[in-house]
């Protein structure tokens, strides 16, 4: 097997990320990742991004920020979104993204990392748990407009 390469994510990066995200929810891709990774990642020093890549293809991203203030939380982060192609999962990539993420900002001094997971998604929320994900003490609210 190909040595997995895990890096920042690039502007370049844009078009990849969009297909993984069609590939693991079969939703048409109107989510402008190309805005979303220029305008929201890259630009912000509290957001990053990283990709892993298998040879010279794109297999996977995790997308991260860190909120300046929150609700009297200590500083923390949030991943934000996580995809890794359906036909590798299972083989630690995304373990290996989230790695990244917790090493950068650990080097930041912070050391708590939150994300929030659909009840129904349980691979999902497997998959966190195993990196040491727990129930938090949010309560996840909403309102919608009419």
């Amino acid at each position: 097997m190909e040595k997995l390469n895990i890096r920042r994510l690039r502007a370049a990066d844009a078009e990849a990320v969009a297909e993984i995200y069609y590939a693991i929810s079969q939703e048409i891709q109107d989510k402008g990742f190309d805005r979303i990774i220029t305008d929201e990642v890259l630009r912000y020093e509290n957001a990053v991004g990283f990709v892993a890549e298998l040879g010279d293809r794109l297999v996977g991203y995790i997308i991260t920020y860190s909120p300046s203030v929150g609700f009297g939380l200590s500083r923390s982060a949030w991943i934000a979104l996580l995809g890794v192609l359906p036909d590798h999962m299972g083989q630690g990539i995304g373990k290996q993204m989230a790695e990244a993420v917790f090493k950068f900002y650990e080097d930041r001094g912070i050391h708590t990392v939150y994300t929030t997971v659909r009840w129904h998604q349980t691979d999902l929320l497997s998959f966190f748990r195993t990196l040491g994900f727990n129930q938090s003490d949010f309560i996840n609210l909403r309102r919608e407009s009419e």
